[in-house]
């Protein structure tokens, strides 16, 4: 039986480094603080959001919050984020993502200030990530980094296999294996012989968006399974993108969904935001 990956241990573990960080630059008077928006009530989001304000308040960073409506302008929203990365006494700005359709997303993400964009989805960021310079990392990718890291799962020289090739997990997450010193194939819809491909990992992460599509014979006897997929089965139970219980007999590792990868994404988002912190304090000084 593999081991089980347990994210929700491992993020908490985080939010307590986090927390504990919080704390030391309080008492230097450097204070935290997020901002989060939201366009809209989509249900999903504002789960997010929630989860997103307890880990803040848990951390003892504070979190400013913005509702605009789903018929909001995007003049507004972008109005919003150029009032916010100007003030001083916000670090970290996010937008929940997905918007309304009437908004252009990658407008929305290049009008956040990279020194503030907490998310890492800000082309300088990600320019940053592609050429190995400081910058801010997608929180997915960087909490699948700590869950092989301090699950004691070796990445230097292993030959690894991304499922997925989208700039929110795919692509930065090849790039952060790279870092890793691991050999990284990104593998997608269109790869031919997917199996072959995917069996020859000893590290496999799964982002496809289709529920339990990668059963054991993708894999390789011992290997580590990340399953980065959030999806419902025919009985609307939570379910990810790999068949747990017939990969789990094979692999040597594996994150469950849920509790696996989930919970990590947003204690890496607290942590990129004591980075913000840092960073501007740091600025402020040499400034």
């Amino acid at each position: 039986m593999a081991q089980i990956i347990d994210g929700k241990a491992i993020s908490q573990t985080i939010k307590d480094e986090v927390k504990k960080e919080v704390q030391e630059l309080s008492e230097k008077g450097i204070p935290v603080t997020l901002a989060v928006i939201q366009v809209g009530e989509d249900p999903a989001s504002t789960v997010y959001v929630n989860n997103k304000k307890r880990a803040c308040a848990y951390t003892g960073i504070r979190s400013l919050s913005y509702n605009l409506p789903e018929s909001a302008a995007q003049e507004e929203l972008l109005s919003l984020i150029g009032q916010l990365n100007e003030r001083e006494d916000v670090n970290g700005i996010l937008v929940q993502l997905p918007l309304p359709g009437h908004m252009d997303e990658d407008a929305v993400i290049e009008a956040i200030c990279p020194r503030k964009d907490v998310d890492g989805f800000h082309p300088q960021n990600v320019g940053a990530l592609c050429i190995g310079k400081p910058g801010f990392v997608p929180c997915t990718p960087a909490g699948i980094i700590e869950l092989l890291k301090r699950s004691g799962i070796e990445i230097a020289g292993k030959e690894c296999v991304m499922i997925g090739r989208s700039n929110i997990v795919g692509k930065p997450m090849a790039l952060l294996l790279l870092r890793e010193n691991a050999t990284v194939t990104v593998a997608h819809s269109r790869t031919a012989d997917l199996k072959e491909v995917s069996g020859r990992a000893d590290i496999l992460v799964v982002a496809t968006g289709r529920a339990r599509m990668i059963t054991a014979e993708y894999v390789k006897p011992g290997a580590a399974v990340i399953d980065v997929g959030m999806d419902r089965d025919e009985n609307n139970k939570l379910c990810g993108d790999v068949d747990f219980e017939a990969v789990s007999g094979i692999a040597g590792a594996i994150t469950p969904v849920p509790g696996g990868v989930g919970p990590m994404t947003i204690a890496m988002l607290m942590k990129n935001c004591v980075q913000a912190a840092r960073m501007q304090e740091s600025g402020k000084k040499n400034s």
